[in-house]
């Protein structure tokens, strides 16, 4: 099945802006600044939308808070008719080296508090999800502080990667699905 909405995870407020969690956020916002598109803010979401590969593709960032990016998704969804097979969920994942990604078509929340909100305001866990690394977590450091703290300078090349990254890898999911892809349910270092 074909994506139609490609959702980006993050908290909203600009406090949160270039925290780690926030790595969804910021590939919706790179895209559409690549891509030249407008996010325009709802009650509950910012969405925008454009022409990929003959394809009219949303991308949607909820402002609802991680812990209820389901809230917003769901509301969306609804509304357009958009099944949860046809979902690209993106979201950080500190169980993943920086500049590691992981692509599945379904499965658990694996603890993300943002997927899993989808999930149960979906009633579903048959949506895509694309985790990217933003790991490891330092000994001695509280998983909750970690994924709240900006990325350090020595990141920041990394992390441009992974933007850079993310355009062709949309093209590739919306021209091939993502079932389809070859490095679909494995990891990919992003050199």
């Amino acid at each position: 099945m074909s994506i139609k909405l490609i959702v980006g995870l993050g908290n909203p407020g600009r406090e949160h802006i270039y925290d780690r969690h926030n790595l969804g956020f910021m590939l919706i916002d790179y895209i559409a600044h690549e891509l030249n598109f407008k996010l325009f803010n709802h009650r509950d979401f910012a969405i925008g939308r454009t022409k990929i590969c003959g394809k009219e593709i949303n991308f949607l960032k909820p402002l609802t808070f991680m812990n209820l990016s389901g809230l917003a998704v769901e509301q969306y969804v609804s509304k357009k008719g958009i099944t949860a097979q046809e979902i690209l969920v993106v979201a950080d994942d500190f169980n993943l080296n920086l500049g590691v990604y992981r692509l599945r078509q379904r499965g658990s929340s694996g603890g993300h508090k943002g997927i899993e909100s989808v999930r149960e305001w979906l009633k579903t866990e048959c949506f895509s999800r694309l985790r990217i690394g933003i790991g490891p977590v330092p000994k001695g450091v509280d998983v909750k502080d970690f994924v709240l703290e900006k990325f350090s300078r020595e990141e920041l090349p990394l992390v441009a990667e992974i933007k850079k990254e993310f355009v062709p890898f949309v093209r590739k999911v919306i021209k091939n699905g993502a079932e389809n892809l070859t490095f679909n349910a494995i990891e990919k270092k992003l050199d």
